[in-house]
Parts: C-alpha cells; structure tokens; sequence
C-alpha cells in the first residue's frame, strides 16, 4: 500500500483569489456598501483575516496589521487567549450548547452570579441581581426595552410606555433598539416601522451650539424638563453613559450621567444605560456608570462580556423589577421573551475565563497606564490642521477632522475622509474603522507600551497623509 501523501499548501496568492471570488459571489457584509466591495478602489481591496495573536491580525496573504478597534471593540485580552482558549475547551468536553429555556446549566449560573458580584454598586441605590442573558448588544438593549414596559403594565401603570432617548444615540439595529436610536442616516429609512420615542440632545461638548462651557448646564436642563414633565408617561430613559460610540465617540460633560440618573429617580422613571460598548474595562472602570456612582436600573452589556470571544450579551437588573414578573402560571406575567442560544455555555465560559483575567492580570491598571500614554502621544496629534477635536475616555478614542478647523466645517459624505485615515493606515500594519469623519482607535485591554507608540506613530502618518496628501 502507498503511503498517504499530504496535499501540497494552496499558493497563498491562490488562496486568497479563490476566497474572495466565493465572497463576492456569496457574502453580504454589514455596513458596507458592496459595490465598492466587489469593485474596489486601488488600495481599497478588500482584506481576509486568517489568525491572529495577541493585538495582531493575520491575511491571508501573509500581513500582519495591529487590532486598532478590538476586532469591532470586542476584543479584550488579546486574540488567542490561552485561559479564554482552555475554558472553551474544557467546556467543549462536557456540552457545547443546551437551552435556558426550562433548563439550567452551570457555567450560566456562575456567570450570572458573577456580574452581579462586580456589578456597579452604591450605598442608597438599587441594586442589580437579576441576569438575563440574550445574544448582542442589539437584543440585550431590545430586552430592556421589553421588560421596562412589561413592568409597568404589571405594576398598574400602562401609561408609562414612552422611552427618552438622545438625539444621535445608537443602539443596535434590532426595531426596538433602532426605534431608540437616532442616527438618521442609519435608521431614517425605516422610521415607517419604528415606535415614538422623547429625544433629548446629546451633550456633544464640541459641537454644542452655544460653546463648550454650556453643554453640561443645557443638555442636562434639557433632559431634566422632559423627565420631570412626562413622568406619567416614561417607562424609561435609555443612553449609553459617558461615551457615545458609533455616534462617533462622543463624550459627555462630566456629571451629565449623575443628573440624568437624579431626575430618573426623583420622578419614578427607569434608568437603563447601554454600556454594550463602555462596559468591561474600556473607560478605565469596569463599567463606565461607576465613574459618576450611578447604579442604573437596567444595565445592558456584551462585546467584551466573552473577552471578544463568542456572541454574548446580558441585561442585568434588580430585585424590584424581577418581581413584577412574579405570580401564578395563569397570571400571564411570563417575560414572553427568548433567544435559542441564551446562556450558551461556551460563551458563558469564556466569559467567565475572561473576569477572572481581569483579577490575575490587573487588567484595569493597565488599562489606565496606557491610557496615559496614548493621551500624551495623542497632544501631537491634535494640533494637524485638519482635527477639529480628540476624545477619550481610557481607551475609547474618537478623532474628528474637520474640513475647516476654525469654522468647524465637515467633510462632505462623499469625501470619505475616515475612511481614506483606515486605508492610510493600513498600509501601515494598522487596522482601523472610521465613523463618518471619526476616526475611532479602540485597542484591544492588553495592548502593550511598545505597540501603543507603534499605534500613535502610524495614526499620526496617516492622517496627516490622508488629510494633507
């Protein structure tokens, strides 16, 4: 008999032809407009990731680029985590996936009993000790959403069923969550479809019409008459706290959140912060409500909850609200709500592998001393013609450029200015993903001193480049 003989390596070049020919004719990808995808620009090709280590990606032609958003601001101790790696191993020898729905599984309980553990807490505030666990940040916003109205109607107050939400605010693309977004040139199209919502302004210090010094005082006035004026009819108020995200990292005057959360509670109205993106190390804190001490009443999470890892999303909340569910099987007051994969076990094993990282590796410290050194690096930065302003909070960056530094003046739709900053620094070795005319830098928690200069030296390049070339 002959002995079998290994198939020779595909051609790398090869490879990645046969790729992307079955991509174009197959793949939808999200938020991209596939015309440029399958008609490229020169330089603009389109590039297909095949491993990663650490804060690097890997092509299938052989470059390497370093993760400058997280993988989507997912990812949190570095891809192929060697704890995150052996917990979904271990769990892999015991069940990959059984349903919550009538069942328990242990990695599930333990999780949920751990978010609650590191949950934000606060003398004289509710506290979070219910999980319910879903599978995005769009479905773990849609579930608070559900669950805020569900618990007044039981409560004997169906009036209460208006939700107030910012004006540029994003969260997620689900039709609840996209109802309580207000991002026009995302969500404009399907208003036909979308419940009403209260909006309030966003406190984008930057832009806040009347100067920088106001924003605080008129944003959080502004929010105050409406929550105090409907109270009989808001079930709740919905914003993501102390940084926008994909409305392009905004961040909020401090003491925005701690005012909001006041007149939530000095008019009896739910507060739900969307920490999707905030949440799990990104700000500095653990959570991002915890730098103003406010406890919401709902708290929606996910990206980072696996480490980057697996779909996962929870939305924790408190005794008080849990028990308006509560009551006999006739009663109806079932939360009628589910996903096929709730609590998956895998991810659930991630997630833990990936808190108990945070106690052994310190990941926040490190999270702050390397803040400190992209704030410092970023000073050189903000002063091109071409930044109207730089924002951050830890290791949530936003770049905004501007056509006209003095007026303020955007970049036209078409001009791509973000855009063409990525592809300037792709070239580069770095990986990045613009909103609009933002420029969003968000590494991966573990990145190092030596891989955050290599991150400022390319940013640096490459906007100069994209905006004076």
């Amino acid at each position: 008999m002959g002995e079998n003989i290994p198939a020779a390596p595909e051609d790398p070049r090869e490879r990645t032809e046969r790729l992307l020919a079955l991509d174009r004719a197959h793949l939808w990808h999200p938020f991209t407009q596939m015309q440029g995808w399958i008609e490229p620009a020169e330089g603009d090709e389109p590039v297909i990731i095949d491993h990663a280590r650490g804060a690097w990606l890997f092509d299938t032609l052989g470059r390497k680029y370093l993760d400058g958003v997280s993988s989507l601001w997912v990812n949190v101790h570095g891809h192929r985590k060697a704890e995150i790696d052996s917990a979904i191993r271990l769990q892999l020898q015991k069940v990959a996936h059984t349903t919550l729905l009538g069942l328990a599984s242990p990695p599930s309980i333990e999780l949920a009993a751990e978010l609650v553990r590191r949950a934000p807490h606060f003398e004289g505030q509710p506290q979070l000790n219910k999980v319910f666990f879903s599978d995005s940040g769009s479905t773990a916003v849609e579930v608070a959403l559900k669950i805020a109205f569900q618990h007044w109607r039981q409560r004997g107050k169906p009036r209460k069923a208006r939700f107030v939400a910012l004006g540029q605010a994003y969260h997620g693309d689900t039709v609840g969550s996209v109802s309580v977004g207000g991002m026009d040139l995302f969500h404009q199209i399907f208003q036909p479809l979308l419940f009403d919502v209260l909006r309030v302004p966003t406190p984008y210090v930057y832009r806040w019409p009347t100067g920088p010094r106001h924003c605080l005082e008129s944003a959080a006035l502004a929010a105050e008459a409406v929550i105090s004026g409907r109270r009989d009819e808001i079930a709740a108020v919905v914003l993501e706290p102390l940084m926008q995200g994909a409305a392009g990292m905004i961040a909020h005057p401090p003491g925005y959140l701690r005012r909001i959360a006041k007149a939530c509670r000095d008019n009896g109205v739910l507060l739900i912060c969307d920490e999707v993106a905030t949440g799990f190390g990104r700000t500095g804190s653990l959570f991002a409500s915890e730098q103003e001490e406010v406890v919401p009443d709902i708290l929606c999470l996910a990206k980072g909850l696996s480490g980057g890892y697996l779909p996962l999303a929870a939305t924790v909340t408190t005794d008080a609200i849990y028990e308006s569910f509560l009551g006999p099987f006739e009663s109806k007051k079932t939360f009628f709500h589910g996903h096929s994969y709730t609590g998956n076990p895998l991810a659930c094993a991630a997630a833990l592998a990936s808190l108990r990282l945070f106690d052994e590796e310190g990941t926040l410290a490190h999270v702050r001393q390397m803040a400190e050194r992209l704030a410092a690096g970023l000073k050189p930065l903000a002063k091109l013609k071409q930044v109207g302003d730089v924002r951050q909070r830890g290791l949530m960056i936003g770049i905004e450029l501007v056509k006209d530094r003095a007026t303020k003046e955007p970049y036209g739709y078409g001009d791509r200015m973000g855009h063409r900053v990525s592809l300037a620094a792709r070239k580069r070795e770095l990986m990045l993903r613009a909103l609009g005319d933002v420029v969003v830098v968000m590494p991966p928690l573990s990145i190092a001193p030596a891989e955050v200069d290599l991150l400022l030296e390319a940013l640096h390049a490459s906007v100069k480049e994209a905006t004076e070339g």
